[in-house]
């Protein structure tokens, strides 16, 4: 809204710098900066009030029970990283370009749904929260949504409405067709989603790394917008979509801003308000600069967190038919949780996920060049 108001105060009376409101570079920093501010004003008051509502962790019993002295830790801190990211993409974004709208209703409705399952555990005390085929049923709308949005604005994704690009390969295309295109939509908003939900399992590690993923978005976001850019990275160029930018700034900002409270010890958790809208933010954010088969390298922590609880249920399942008994790869799925009872300390597993994730960003980044 202050674009709108910025953009009209200079146009009608040119003020010094009033160009400035133009450049995406400029409210993007604007955005992260005013995320950052917002997260840590009313993150306090937000915990607070959570603490006072007793809206706490109630200790999971399928991690090590070391964790059983997270009881009682404010939950749902989510809120914080929905109001810092999304007030500031209202504030600085063009509220007017689509890929804008979409993304901000796919990162509101996920953190919606995340609340939900939140309030029912916590609250109403209902111990599998919101039943999964509601939450699926969720997250295959916000797919269905976005793919459909997609399908039929071919003007917004010329050549492309259907398709998406390749890493690493110059000039390749994959189409899926009409009749492919939105399951595959759906299957990469709700798997990113439940992704990054695994991976909400250690004080500050799905903050950081998603904060991490996203500063790499952020540079994505901007290519795929910006003409010269594109032309010269040999990606497809997407009329408007350089606005993203500053949802992912706002983005980066809220997180880093949680993350000042959610560093261990924790003195909130962000719960599945949280990792649900970060995880589908992401899945959209792909989807919407079709670069969804990067996915699994900028995301390659939740990546692995994901097929580490995959291949645990099977293999414990395969093993309990063919041997009588199920046997596990790993000492508990998912994988953050092996190297706890390994005896890595948890600081050290988020600290070198952190170092793994910022690898994965350069070598995301460097996919547009080794081409």
């Amino acid at each position: 809204m202050l674009y709108y108001l910025f953009y009209w105060i200079n146009r009608t009376f040119s003020p010094p710098g009033g160009e400035l409101i133009r450049y995406i570079t400029f409210r993007s920093a604007a955005a992260a900066l005013s995320a950052l501010a917002i997260s840590l004003f009313v993150g306090p008051k937000i915990i607070k009030r959570l603490a006072a509502l007793q809206i706490s962790n109630l200790g999971k019993i399928e991690a090590p029970e070391s964790h059983l002295a997270k009881a009682g830790t404010p939950m749902m801190g989510g809120l914080i990283i929905l109001v810092a990211s999304l007030a500031p993409t209202l504030l600085w974004a063009d509220i007017g370009n689509m890929f804008v709208i979409l993304i901000f209703l796919a990162t509101l409705i996920m953190g919606g749904i995340g609340f939900l399952d939140d309030y029912l555990k916590i609250v109403k005390k209902k111990k599998k929260g919101l039943i999964a085929r509601y939450k699926l049923m969720g997250q295959i709308g916000v797919g269905l949504m976005v793919g459909l949005v997609i399908m039929l604005s071919p003007h917004q994704f010329p050549d492309i409405a259907t398709a998406t690009t390749m890493p690493f390969f110059k000039n390749l295309v994959f189409e899926f067709g009409k009749w492919f295109y939105i399951p595959f939509v759906i299957f990469v908003i709700t798997a990113t989603s439940n992704a990054v939900n695994l991976t909400d399992g250690l004080d500050g590690l799905a903050a950081g790394t998603v904060s991490i993923a996203f500063i790499s978005i952020m540079a994505i976001a901007y290519f795929t917008g910006n003409l010269q850019l594109s032309e010269y990275l040999n990606i497809p160029y997407l009329k408007g979509a350089g606005e993203l930018t500053v949802f992912c700034a706002a983005l980066v900002g809220a997180s880093l801003g949680f993350l000042w409270f959610n560093a261990y010890p924790a003195q909130v958790i962000m719960g599945d308000t949280g990792s649900l809208a970060l995880g589908g933010a992401m899945g959209t954010m792909m989807v919407l600069v079709k670069k969804e088969f990067v996915l699994p390298i900028i995301g390659g922590i939740f990546f692995i967190e994901s097929l580490s609880v995959i291949s645990q249920t099977l293999y414990f399942k395969y093993s309990r038919k063919r041997f009588g008994e199920g046997r596990r790869i790993f000492k508990m799925a998912p994988i953050h949780h092996h190297f706890e009872l390994l005896g890595w300390a948890e600081p050290k597993i988020v600290t070198r996920a952190y170092i793994i994730a910022i690898l994965l960003a350069i070598l995301t980044l460097a996919t547009f060049k080794v081409r």
